[in-house]
């Protein structure tokens, strides 16, 4: 790792400013210390990536490295209506990469964060052989009570899904097959940003926070993964209807006969599925609607199982909790 001085980079991260005012002490202590919310819920979530598993330098910039794995921890958040609060960040970092670059991963990072009000609070750094690891955890509050669980659904729900799904993994494909520098079409860059700076759908889950009954799941591992985690968590059936999934005119124009299999399996689209009861579907419709969000009905939910099936012209499939796993060749 060319780094000369750890504490210079220390001092280079830590924020300028401070965004929660809960925050007692941050980086510069041994610890952080903050204030919770009265009446507010902690969350608290991590992810890792891992070069070569989750990105690599034909995918995706240092910058847009740190962008992501912020947004995946906020998406969590989001799935759970909350709010992001704090990040912490640890970071093995291997010997050939260089302070510029390191930096501009926290640089990704600080965009995004500033965009929630969101405070780096500590972390840590090691050097390691070869493979850069990062793993960030965040902190978010929600209301007592109001959080959203995936065993909330009950038999007669509408199944709902936010913007649209398959984009991330079209975009990896075009990637992987083209690189980073490659000149691309309007409908590839389309797809690669979304593969490439996710946004977490904080806002919504925020405006799910106002009805009774919500389950949830954000969509890391693919709408058929997610999906049979709320019906197993549910201990219902979740039935999806395919000319109801919502997709984008870049992923139809592009790869219009792999969009269903990228919404499935593909992952990381990072939109939000969920539950909740017919009542309130126009209510939040009609509330979607005058914020600009783009929802979709793809299914209802019925008695039985656990299981979910794909409803395609009148014929159920069954779909398999088979989205990306990273212990399986």
């Amino acid at each position: 790792m060319a780094l000369q001085d750890e504490f210079h980079f220390i001092d280079q991260i830590k924020p300028k400013r401070v965004s929660q005012s809960g925050l007692v002490a941050g980086i510069g202590d041994d610890a952080a210390l903050f204030r919770p919310t009265s009446h507010m819920e902690q969350i608290i979530c991590m992810d890792t990536m891992v070069e070569g598993v989750h990105f690599n330098s034909h995918t995706m910039n240092p910058y847009q490295i740190g962008y992501k794995a912020l947004a995946v921890n906020i998406s969590d958040i989001a799935a759970m209506g909350g709010i992001p609060t704090y990040y912490l960040v640890s970071i093995a970092i291997p010997k050939d990469w260089n302070e510029a670059d390191l930096l501009s991963i926290y640089e990704g990072m600080a965009m995004l964060a500033d965009k929630y009000a969101m405070d780096l609070i500590g972390g840590d750094t090691v050097s390691i052989a070869e493979t850069l690891v990062i793993t960030v955890t965040v902190l978010g509050e929600v209301e007592t009570g109001k959080h959203f669980l995936r065993s909330q659904a009950k038999p007669g729900d509408v199944i709902f899904v936010t913007g649209t799904v398959g984009d991330s993994a079209a975009g990896l494909n075009v990637l992987l097959h083209n690189g980073i520098e490659h000149t691309l079409s309007e409908f590839d860059e389309a797809l690669i940003r979304k593969h490439q700076y996710p946004l977490p759908r904080v806002e919504f889950g925020r405006l799910l926070s106002t009805f009774e009954r919500v389950s949830l799941n954000d969509i890391s591992d693919g709408l058929a993964s997610e999906a049979n985690e709320i019906a197993k968590a549910s201990g219902v059936i979740l039935q999806i209807d395919e000319d109801k999934i919502p997709f984008s005119e870049a992923i139809l124009t592009k790869y219009r006969d792999r969009a269903l299999e990228f919404a499935l399996y593909g992952g990381e689209d990072f939109e939000l599925v969920g539950t909740m009861a017919l009542s309130d579907w126009d209510i939040l419709q009609k509330k979607a609607s005058e914020r600009g969000y783009i929802l979709s009905k793809i299914g209802t939910v019925s008695d039985g199982g656990p299981a979910v099936f794909l409803n395609r012209n009148g014929e159920l499939q069954k779909l398999e909790m088979k989205g990306y796993n990273h212990f399986t060749k």
